[in-house]
């Protein structure tokens, strides 16, 4: 089992970050429109200075207040974790013949480039954080779509249906990040996929910044017809420097992340949901600039053959 947390950590919400037509809603009868506020959540050490700021992107119908098997280890770890709630999420009820979805993912990208913009602000709101933080080291790090969402503020664009390679998100401000479970490339999509989700075409050749990237060994997605391969795209198709672990046993929810007895969670460990966590913080702090030593135990476990998980980079 793994350990026990005991550092004390401070978590405030909801923090409302400021947005322009968020979500709106016509309602045509009334005559009125009503857009939805971007809130997040953070989670923080209540001791220590120098700290990173990591801000996660949630996995589809989830919101600020999952995940907490990952945001409290990483808090233990010394990151500040930003956690915004976007559109997707089950309490929004916005659904797939809702005209709103198809917009979605362009709306997670830009709720977490206004939390980086605004970030001064928003920690401003926890007492005493602002001037325990090393703005300076700020990571990305994004779960299923959220790794989608993440990964394009590392540098990876949307490809439309003639291949053509979208927008450029990358943020100036992140140097660093985790993708956990994330969409591979969109040649290979279901019909679902392709008729709901046609902006599952990430093109990861201009992803230049530094990432982890998690995949599952038995992570097998309705979304495509190819095996747990899939997950991997975002290490095989992107520049170094990159690392990539693959968890030999784990689903799609890699144990349970999003929360205990979750039910989405088809593969409840709660030790895969630590190795996940604790790998993205040893990864961060090595590459972030802090203390090295875990990252290189990890390497040096794996290396001794672990059968639980694998290392390799570029």
């Amino acid at each position: 089992m793994p350990q026990a947390l005991d550092r004390r950590l401070i978590a405030v919400k909801p923090i409302t970050v400021p947005t322009t037509g968020r979500g709106v809603h016509r309602d045509i009868e009334r005559g009125t429109e009503r857009g939805i506020p971007l809130q997040v959540k953070v989670t923080a050490p209540a001791d220590g200075t120098d700290l990173p700021v990591l801000v996660f992107s949630h996995g589809n119908a989830w919101s600020m207040d999952g995940y907490g098997p990952l945001v409290d280890r990483w808090a233990a770890a010394g990151f500040v974790v930003v956690q915004p709630t976007h559109l997707d999420s089950r309490r929004h009820g916005i659904g797939l013949d809702d005209p709103r979805f198809r917009t979605i993912w362009r709306v997670r990208i830009a709720d977490l480039h206004a939390v980086l913009d605004t970030l001064d602000d928003v920690l401003e709101q926890v007492p005493e954080l602002p001037t325990r933080v090393n703005a300076g080291r700020v990571a990305v790090v994004g779960h299923s779509w959220g790794g989608q969402s993440a990964a394009a503020l590392l540098g990876a664009r949307v490809l439309d249906a003639e291949g053509t390679p979208g927008e450029d998100f990358t943020h100036p401000s992140v140097t660093a990040g985790a993708l956990i479970a994330t969409t591979g490339t969109g040649d290979t999509l279901t019909p679902f996929a392709l008729e709901h989700l046609p902006f599952m075409r990430p093109d990861y050749t201009g992803m230049t910044t530094p990432a982890l990237v998690i995949a599952g060994g038995e992570d097998r997605s309705a979304m495509s017809t190819r095996g747990p391969d899939w997950f991997t795209d975002a290490y095989h198709l992107s520049p170094a420097p990159k690392r990539l672990l693959i968890i030999a046993d784990g689903e799609h929810t890699l144990g349970g992340v999003a929360g205990e007895a979750v039910r989405e969670t088809s593969d409840e460990d709660p030790e895969r949901v630590a190795l996940v966590a604790d790998a993205v913080a040893a990864y961060l702090l090595d590459v972030l600039g802090g203390d090295s030593t875990a990252w290189q135990d990890l390497h040096e476990r794996a290396a001794a053959g672990s059968a639980a998980f694998s290392i390799e980079g570029k």
